[in-house]
């Protein structure tokens, strides 16, 4: 007589159960994935901000002797006119003399373009601003308004480190706006 060598493989309850599982571990995972890739962009852009604000404070501190403003109530960018990128590079990495910086980021974390502002008069109290909208591109564009450290453009709202539509503002030797809000 003929024997069979039969094989045993799942059923299709073990198959589905396991399936079951791997669908709840998915569904766990990716949304605390998917903050974690937000908060990477956003504390990239703080780096990135930071980075480029010490560096360009150097040059001005160099140039012109300014030290920064320091702290203050509301700061104001009533004052600032727009800074090309082009320009602010020139300040930076100059082609013939020490570089402040090896490379000065022109986008923030979500690939939205930053903003710059200088203000030519160097003996008032607001001298200089980066400026980063985030997520959402749009940020209530930045030179031409009024912060309040470590919280939102007037009106007053707490800046929230998971809204990552907030906008990122340095000034003067400092950060107006960041994910940390007041603290310092």
């Amino acid at each position: 007589m003929l024997r069979r060598n039969r094989q045993r493989g799942f059923t299709l309850i073990e198959l589905l159960i396991v399936v079951a599982i791997i669908g709840i571990i998915a569904a766990i995972l990716i949304p605390n994935l998917l903050d974690a890739l937000q908060k990477a962009k956003q504390k990239r852009t703080v780096s990135d901000v930071r980075n480029a604000g010490t560096a360009w404070m150097s040059w001005l501190t160099d140039q012109v002797g300014a030290a920064s403003a320091g702290s203050q109530k509301i700061y104001n960018a009533t004052d600032l006119a727009d800074t090309s990128y082009t320009l602010l590079v020139s300040y930076l990495r100059p082609t013939d003399t020490f570089f402040y910086m090896q490379e000065v980021p022109q986008l923030d974390g979500w690939r939205n373009p930053m903003s710059f502002g200088l203000n030519v008069n160097v003996l008032v109290s607001n001298v200089m601003g980066i400026f980063a909208v985030c997520r959402d591109g749009d940020g209530t564009k930045t030179t031409g308004q009024d912060y309040k450290p470590g919280d939102a453009a007037i009106p007053v709202e707490g800046f929230l480190a998971t809204d990552y539509d907030q906008d990122i503002v340095w000034a003067d030797g400092y950060f107006i706006r960041w994910p940390e809000g007041t603290k310092r």
